[in-house]
């Protein structure tokens, strides 16, 4: 199969165009051509690289036509975040692509009525992203019911991985969180320290677009998380990390307005948005549907992008973790691998 793929060096990306081009499909990876992939795997040398910056093209209309001009067979849009982006690629390819794949949020579910959340619950997205991503999912469900283009939505969690700041215990970016817990020193933590984040490795959720690539009878029509097994809790997450440096976790539980003060309004901001949320999200349809086996823990994914930051970040300025660790394999859910 001949597949295209939008934002191709991007989180997701970096690792599902090798998994493409590995499985033998002929893949042309699209991005605006500013940086390489992540991570460096031979298979990119498989691949073809072509330019292609979403926002001018959106602009003046020629999204579609560039991608249809590689005569592609299947789509993954990895980089659409408005409706009337989605809007331009659905009336585009209706007719002339046989599958497309879109790249959700499983912040379209807003808060939480019942956990683990479902991808068929009912959704009650707020902020400017989730509510976008929703519309987003009702379009492409909607015109692939309709009998236009068939459309799968893969919805990731918190994506974690080696070459980019990861998601912290406190449910922000800020590099002062890793630090503290290296030196083993005390972390103030917003509320009871219960909320929870759902995170996923990059390559999961690459597999799970290459899985629903491959069994399009079972994703056509549908929507699927793309997350770990298993939600942390702040309590959770901030124990597994001070473990990391050896060190016994060290909480202080804090009001939200204290928090804010303490953490500046953007870094309290930004936790907010993750631990108001609190999501916890099921994976079995991807289990059952599409066979979809997480080789990745929430710790281990986040643990692996601290390692990361560790060796190669100057500005986060962490010791190197300590303690053997050795990445589990693929894990068992529901019975299958």
């Amino acid at each position: 199969m001949r597949i295209f793929v939008l934002g191709a060096t991007g989180h997701i990306g970096s690792s599902l165009v090798p998994r493409l081009v590995r499985a033998g499909h002929e893949v042309v990876a699209a991005s605006r051509g500013t940086r390489e992939p992540y991570h460096a795997d031979e298979a990119w040398r498989e691949a073809e690289r072509v330019v292609l910056d979403r926002e001018a093209t959106d602009a003046d209309g020629t999204t579609a036509g560039r991608i249809l001009a590689e005569r592609p067979d299947a789509v993954v849009d990895l980089v659409c975040f408005t409706p009337a982006s989605a809007v331009q690629l659905v009336e585009g390819l209706r007719g002339r692509v046989g599958l497309h794949a879109h790249c959700g949020s499983i912040w379209s579910h807003g808060l939480s009525t019942s956990l683990p959340m479902l991808e068929d619950d009912p959704k009650h997205p707020f902020g400017e992203y989730g509510t976008g991503k929703l519309a987003i999912e009702r379009l492409l469900l909607a015109e692939t019911r309709a009998g236009g283009l068939a459309s799968t939505v893969v919805h990731p969690g918190h994506i974690s991985g080696p070459g980019w700041p990861v998601i912290n215990p406190v449910g922000n970016l800020d590099p002062r969180v890793w630090a503290t817990i290296a030196r083993g020193d005390e972390l103030v933590v917003p509320g009871d320290a219960s909320a929870t984040m759902h995170h996923v490795h990059a390559d999961d959720v690459a597999q799970v677009f290459e899985r629903a690539i491959d069994v399009p009878e079972a994703s056509i029509g549908e929507s699927f998380h793309a997350v770990s097994p298993r939600a942390l809790t702040v309590r959770g997450f901030a124990a597994a990390a001070y473990g990391w440096w050896g060190h016994e976790p060290r909480l202080r539980s804090v009001s939200w307005d204290e928090f804010r003060g303490l953490a500046g309004e953007e870094q309290a901001s930004t936790s907010w948005e993750h631990l108001h949320r609190s999501q916890v999200c099921s994976i079995a349809k991807g289990v059952d549907r599409l066979g979809y086996a997480p080789a990745w823990t929430s710790q281990d994914a986040a643990r692996e992008a601290v390692a990361w930051l560790a060796e190669h970040d100057a500005g986060h300025d962490l010791p190197a973790l300590v303690g053997p660790w050795r990445r589990r394999g693929p894990t068992v859910v529901s019975g299958r691998r």
